[in-house]
């Protein structure tokens, strides 16, 4: 098990990030910039001691730890937000 569970603000940029390819995207959906998910996901990857995406100057793509994560990560942010959306 990991020392240190990664932060929920990590995790919602990875998603975001994830499902749209794209920094650029991700970081309008959460209304921060580019440079701010790009280190939010450089502070995931150190901490669980993965790369999630392989990056190259025009593109970039999930790696196999990184389809895991992202499947692990939607669940449980639908989970928590259909719970929030219950309590109120």
């Amino acid at each position: 098990m990991l020392d240190l569970f990664p932060g929920l603000r990590s995790l919602r940029a990875f998603d975001a990030a994830a499902r749209h390819v794209s920094f650029t995207t991700a970081a309008a959906e959460m209304n921060v910039t580019p440079a701010a998910i790009s280190h939010q996901i450089r502070e995931l990857e150190d901490q669980i001691g993965a790369t999630l995406f392989t990056r190259t100057s025009r593109s970039m793509a999930l790696t196999r730890e990184g389809d895991i994560l992202l499947a692990a990560s939607a669940e449980a942010i639908g989970s928590l937000s259909t719970a929030l959306q219950r309590i109120h």
